[in-house]
């Protein structure tokens, strides 16, 4: 029996899908808890999906770094188009925005905004990690 959705034991997320602890073969233990051992049906049974969204922007709207910086201003998180964004991933998308050339930026717009704030993790993660080896 695998249960791909727990992730650690003072996750107040892992209980959402009602699994018992006992029930629980293996606990993840890495702090902070891994992203991707958390199913959808969890996040969607969590009270914060069910607020309406803070905003919402069609793909190629420049408007949605406008939104992040707000909440890099007001230090919470917001939902965005069904996806909540954290300060965190808000503060990182921001600085990639600043510091690269237009014709990326034009690039990432084309892509949904859970993508493009994906994409401008992925890069700040691979730029720390370049910088950690050296």
């Amino acid at each position: 029996m695998n249960q791909p959705h727990i992730r650690h034991p003072r996750d107040p997320r892992q209980s959402v899908c009602g699994i018992p602890a006992a029930d629980v073969r293996r606990w993840e233990t890495e702090h902070p808890p891994r992203i991707d051992y958390t199913c959808e049906d969890c996040y969607t049974q969590l009270p914060e999906a069910a607020r309406p969204d803070d905003a919402t922007h069609p793909i190629g709207d420049a408007t949605l770094i406008d939104t992040l910086r707000q909440i890099v201003a007001n230090g919470q998180h917001a939902k965005i188009n069904g996806v909540i964004v954290d300060l965190w991933s808000a503060s990182v998308t921001v600085l990639i925005w600043d510091n690269i050339r237009d014709d990326k930026r034009q690039r990432l717009l084309t892509l949904p905004s859970h993508e493009l704030i994906l994409r401008c993790v992925t890069i700040y993660t691979r730029l720390n990690a370049k910088a950690d080896e050296q």
